[in-house]
C-alpha cells in the first residue's frame, strides 16, 4: 500500500512532506531494510545511509534528525537507517553470512578473506541479498549526493574530482577532511562509477555514541549540502 501511495503522490508532482516508507529488501534473516522519502519528489535526490556495519551505529542519529527537521525548499532526501538489519541487531560489523558488506559491491571487488573475517569480501560481487536490494534501490532513485556514516576513523574522506563538496561538509560537521583510499569493493566506488556527476562520500565519526549537538550539526551539513531543485 504505501509502494501504491508513494507512486500515486510522485505521478501527482505532490511533495512528501511527511517522510514515506519503502521497503527497499530483506536482509540474510528477513529483516527489512527500510527507506524513508522527504521532500520535493521534483528535486535530485540526497541519499543518506545511517549503518553498513552493524557495530556502527552513529549515524542512527543523524537519520533520526533529518527524518524530523525542517527542510528547505527544493530538497528531495531518501533516508536508510540501516542497510544491515542483521549486524545491527547482533552487534557485529558483518551481515548473518559474516560479510562485510562495504567489501561486496561489483567494482574492484577482491576476494579476501573467510566469513567473520573483519573485511571478509563474500564469495562473489554482491553475493549479499542486502547489497543486491540496494543496487536496484540506488538504480531507481539516481542519486546526485550520498552520504554514507560509519566509524571510528573520525574523518570524511573521499577523492577528485568533488573534493570541494567533501570539504565543506567536513567545516560544516567539524570533522577533519583527508584523502584516503576507498577500499576496494566499497559503495561509493560503485556509486562514483555508476553516476560519476554525482558526490558520493563516507563520514567517519569516532567510536562511541554521538551527541545530539553532533547529529543535528550532521543533518544540517547535509541539508546545506543537497542539491536544490526548480
Amino acid at each position: 500500500m504505501l509502494r501504491l501511495i508513494g507512486t500515486a503522490l510522485a505521478a501527482a508532482g505532490v511533495a512528501a512532506a511527511q517522510p514515506q516508507a519503502l521497503t527497499v529488501g530483506h536482509s540474510v534473516r528477513a529483516r527489512p531494510i527500510v527507506a524513508y522519502e522527504r521532500g520535493d519528489r521534483s528535486a535530485p535526490v540526497t541519499l543518506v545511509v545511517g549503518v553498513t556495519h552493524g557495530s556502527e551505529p552513529a549515524g542512527l542519529s543523524v537519520i533520526r534528525q533529518l527524518r524530523t527537521m525542517p527542510l528547505p525548499a527544493g530538497v528531495h532526501l531518501w533516508l536508510v537507517p540501516t542497510v544491515n538489519p542483521d549486524g545491527l541487531a547482533a552487534g557485529t560489523r558483518q551481515n548473518a553470512h559474516g560479510v562485510d558488506l562495504n567489501r561486496n559491491w561489483p567494482v574492484a571487488w577482491k576476494r579476501n578473506g573467510r566469513p567473520w573475517d573483519g573485511y571478509y569480501s563474500g564469495p562473489r560481487p554482491l553475493s549479499e541479498p542486502e547489497n543486491r536490494a540496494m543496487r536496484a534501490f540506488i538504480l531507481r532513485v539516481h542519486p546526485a549526493l550520498t552520504v554514507w556514516y560509519h566509524q571510528p576513523l573520525d574523518v570524511v574522506y573521499g577523492s577528485d574530482p568533488h573534493v570541494a563538496v567533501l570539504k565543506r561538509y567536513a567545516r560544516l560537521s567539524g570533522l577533519p577532511y583527508k584523502r584516503l583510499a576507498v577500499p576496494r569493493g566499497a559503495a561509493t566506488r560503485w556509486e562514483r562509477k555508476r553516476f560519476p556527476a554525482g558526490v558520493h562520500f563516507v563520514v567517519e565519526f569516532p567510536a562511541g555514541r554521538i551527541t545530539a549537538a553532533t547529529a543535528r550539526r550532521n543533518g544540517n551539513a547535509v541539508l546545506a549540502l543537497a542539491p536544490r531543485g526548480p
